[in-house]
Parts: C-alpha cells; structure tokens; sequence
C-alpha cells in the first residue's frame, strides 16, 4: 500500500512539473534579437555571470540551464540585476539558482507539513518568489530615485546655465553631495562608464536601464535630444522639472482621493465589530442576566 502511494506521488510529481514546464514554454517570450543594453553589458563585464553553470559536471546546473533555456530567463534575470543596481551579489545567476531551489524545496516542505500532495502546486509559486521579492526592493528603491529627482534636475539645470555641459554639472552635483543618495550613484556609475570608454548615448541609456523610472528615462530622451538636435538643454531642463512637480501634486492628490476608499475594509472588518461589542455588550449582559420578559 505504502509502495503504491509512493508511486501516485511521484507520478503527481512529474505530471505538475510536465504541466508547469508546459505552461510557462507557452506563455515565454521568444528569443529576441540582442539590444543595446545587452551588448553593454557584455562590453561592461568580462564574462557573463551565467557561464559559472557547469551542466555537463553538475546536475543542478544541468537543471538551472534547463530552467534557462525553457523558460527565456536571460533577459528578464539581467534586467531584474540591472534594474537593482547591478550589484555584485546577487548576479543573475544566483537568482536563478534561488528560483530552483524554492521550486524544489517549497513544494517537498509542503507536502511533509500537511501531508498532502496537494503541495505539488506550489511549484510555480516557490519559482516565482524570488522575482517577487527582487520587485519588491526595486519598487522601493524607484521610490528612493524619485524622491529627490525634480531638485537633482533644478541643481543640473542651474549649473549647466552658468556654462559647464550637463557631465560636469553631474559631477558637481555629486561632489556636492554630503551623503549620496541612490540617484547619484547611479550618476557617479554612468560618468565612470563615460570614462572607461563608452559614448555618453551608451552611458546615459544604461544609466536609465538601471534605474527602471519613467522619469528618468524622460530626462535621457531629452539630453540625447539636446545632443543630437544642439537646442537648449537648459530650457528643457526647467521645462521638465516644472512638469514632474506638477505630476508630484497631483499623483499627491490621487493618493489622497483614494486614501477614504482605502479605508473602507479596516474600517468594516476591525473598528465597527469593536465599537458594536462595546456598545451591545453590557445591554446583551443585562437582557440575559434579568431575564427576557417580553
């Protein structure tokens, strides 16, 4: 008996990662050609964080290559790094690992805590937690970059007015700068790349890649723009800056709008219950203590 159970559990088991694995093939991006970003990046790197995978020695190697290829991971891990700042740990590859690892192990602690096969779907989960969370710091660090944004952009366009270009205006900005924020270290990054060889179109792109923000990516536009075309990147700068505060203000006043919507729920589901028992309570106390005559 004990034989035949182990069997339906492993059958289980190959039949959800045969259908996880199908599923995802599926709904995968095909292969696209490279972009500039990716040719950067390799230029920026000596080698690619994944060629540390060895699947011809090791099988979970063989497993995460497997993972890789199926599911088109490359793009979306590198842009997951980039998007964090390009730190050196954790690379690309180490996220891939961690997707893995918790396919695996989320699903088997599962199963041995419940003792239920039904911890066979938590594989797509455990696959996709670490994407989760990456998103998660991301998100956080966006908000950081824009925090102090439109007065980065008010400084830049101020120094660049007395005559310097917008490169020494960033740099000023930097050496100004009593404690760096996220935003000029990104800049600091994108100057030293500038230095180690790439064109400043090169640089300004990775610098709008790392950061994932619309708005920066706005202000890339528009000093390749001013580059390109030789207009006046002051007038575009100040132009720009009036035109994130207004965006500030009113993404203000929207939060503000939905914030009495918002509090509906806690509003229904903790405080009325609390206040209904503590008015009902002693009246309920006294109906059944004297008696209900009616």
């Amino acid at each position: 008996m004990d034989f035949w159970y182990l069997v339906r559990i492993l059958l289980l088991l190959i039949g959800a990662i045969s259908l996880f694995v199908a599923v995802f093939a599926l709904l995968s991006p095909k292969r696209e050609e490279e972009r500039i970003v990716d040719v950067a990046a390799q230029r920026f790197k000596s080698s690619s964080s994944f060629a540390r995978l060895q699947p011809e020695n090791k099988w979970m190697d063989r497993l995460a290559v497997f993972c890789l290829n199926t599911f088109h991971l490359e793009h979306s891990l590198e842009d997951l790094h980039m998007q964090l700042g390009s730190p050196d740990n954790p690379q690309p590859v180490d996220i891939l690992y961690l997707k893995v690892i918790l396919a695996l192990v989320l699903p088997v602690a599962i199963m041995l805590l419940f003792q239920s096969v039904w911890g066979l779907l938590f594989i797509p989960l455990g696959f996709y937690l670490p994407d989760m969370m990456l998103k998660s710091k991301i998100q956080k660090r966006q908000a950081e970059i824009l925090g102090n944004f439109s007065t980065t952009v008010d400084l830049a366009a101020l120094i660049i007015e007395s005559g310097l270009d917008y490169l020494t205006a960033f740099e000023r900005i930097i050496n100004i700068a009593k404690q760096k924020t996220i935003l000029e270290e990104e800049l600091e990054k994108t100057l030293n790349e500038i230095k180690l060889g790439y064109s400043r179109r090169e640089a300004l792109e990775r610098f709008a890649n790392r950061t994932g923000v619309q708005e920066v990516r706005s202000l890339v536009g528009l000093i390749i723009q001013s580059d390109e075309l030789g207009t006046s990147l002051v007038d575009l700068l100040r132009n720009f800056s009036s035109d994130l505060r207004s965006r500030r203000m009113s993404r203000a006043e929207k939060l503000a709008a939905q914030a009495s919507t918002k509090m509906l729920l806690p509003l229904f589901m903790f405080i009325f219950p609390t206040i209904f028992i503590l008015i009902l309570s002693p009246m309920i106390k006294g109906l059944f203590s004297q008696g209900l005559s009616f």
